[in-house]
C-alpha cells in the first residue's frame, strides 16, 4: 500500500507536520513578567505616596490647631487690674 500521504510517524513524531518548535524564549518571559511586576509595583507605590501625603498634611494641620488651642488657654489675659 503505497501512498502518498505522510504517515502515522511523519505527522506526530519529532519534527512532523503537527510538532511544535520549542520556545527557546523563556528569558524573554520573565524579563516581561518582571517588566509587568515593576509596573504594577511602581504604580501601587504611586498611590500609597499619594495617600501618605495626604494623611501627613491632615497631621500637620490637626498639630498646627492644637498648639494654638493651648496657646490661646495658657495666655495671660491682661486685666485692668493686672496692669
Amino acid at each position: 500500500m503505497a501512498s502518498k500521504a505522510p504517515s502515522w510517524a511523519d505527522q506526530w513524531g519529532a519534527g512532523g507536520i503537527g510538532a511544535m518548535a520549542e520556545d527557546d524564549n523563556t528569558e524573554t518571559n520573565k524579563e516581561d513578567g518582571y517588566k509587568k511586576k515593576m509596573a504594577a509595583t511602581s504604580a501601587g507605590l504611586g498611590k500609597a505616596k499619594a495617600v501618605a501625603m495626604a494623611g501627613a498634611q491632615k497631621v500637620k494641620t490637626g498639630t498646627n490647631m492644637g498648639i494654638n488651642w493651648v496657646k490661646k488657654k495658657c495666655q495671660k489675659k491682661k486685666t485692668p487690674a493686672n496692669e
